[in-house]
């Protein structure tokens, strides 16, 4: 417990609690365990345990991109990713998630999210997401990518590149003083400017001690609004970015999301820290946005 001005913060950065989250607490800021909102505020241990099962994440997408290629099902990403993930002592969490018969998310082409791997053959001109969570030591890590297979259109290119730069953005706005409708605005503002929609049926979300955890993190929204971010909150940021309209419809296995209009879908995700002095990307591993 914090006796003094002079104490080290309880918050483990090593400096002295003037010096680091006295003025915050000062401002009702929440300390570890406890929650705004119910959004909870991660310890240094938490966040530890967290960053190993991100850094596993990231080396299942890394594992997955060296291998995919036309020819192979979308079932063969998931037995790798199932694999790899039980032989290093981890747990695949989309499996049995609410039902979910899949311990990875395989979405093509117009679809947004929440693709279920099945015998289809990947073919060049595909492009496709890739969504992975791993349980590691009862922690959390999430994070997806864009894969093209083969030669694909430039439309197809240019709506995966324009989809990483709206992920991009909205990571750049997470830092303390700011909301989380900073974040919603930046994605939007950079799909609008190149004439792109942002999916709104779906968010990113609080992670790490469960799947899904407050806030719902949305891609879009107005500057200045929402829960004020603050320090040792982890959460996804996921935009979904359409080339025609935002809206969209679940097919009957009722999972898979799809564009309303058929048009393509791209999107990229990471699991991110906010510090004290910014962000941490938690399954950047040896990609960098």
């Amino acid at each position: 417990m914090i006796t003094g001005r002079n104490d080290p913060c309880w918050c483990g950065s090593g400096k002295k609690y003037k010096k680091c989250h006295l003025p915050l607490d000062r401002a009702g800021h929440s300390h570890p365990g406890k929650t705004t909102s119910g959004i909870l505020i991660k310890t240094e241990e938490q966040i530890v345990g967290i960053r190993a099962a991100c850094r596993m994440t990231s080396d299942l997408l890394d594992m997955v991109a060296g291998r995919i290629k036309d020819g192979i099902t979308t079932n063969d990403i998931d037995s790798w990713v199932h694999e790899e993930t039980i032989a290093r002592g981890g747990i695949p969490a989309p499996l049995g998630y609410r039902g979910f018969p899949k311990s990875v998310c395989t979405t093509l082409n117009e679809g947004i999210c929440h693709g279920i791997p099945d015998e289809t053959v990947l073919k060049s001109g595909d492009i496709l997401n890739v969504d992975v969570t791993t349980i590691l030591n009862g922690y959390y890590g999430d994070a997806n990518r864009m894969f093209m297979i083969g030669e694909v259109s430039d439309k197809a290119r240019n709506i995966i590149r324009v989809a990483k730069e709206c992920l991009s953005r909205g990571i750049r706005m997470v830092k303390s003083g700011n909301r989380f409708g900073d974040i919603g605005w930046a994605i939007q503002q950079h799909a609008n400017k190149h004439g792109f929609s942002v999916v709104r049926d779906y968010t990113g979300h609080g992670v790490g001690i469960e799947f899904h955890e407050p806030p719902n993190v949305c891609h879009y929204g107005k500057r200045g609004t929402g829960e004020l971010i603050q320090p040792g909150m982890v959460f996804t940021i996921e935009p979904m970015i359409n080339a025609g309209t935002y809206k969209c419809r679940l097919l009957p296995n009722g999972w898979t999301a799809v564009t309303r209009d058929g048009a393509l879908s791209a999107q990229w995700e990471h699991t991110v820290r906010a510090t004290q002095n910014g962000v941490e990307i938690l399954t950047s591993g040896s990609r960098v946005v």
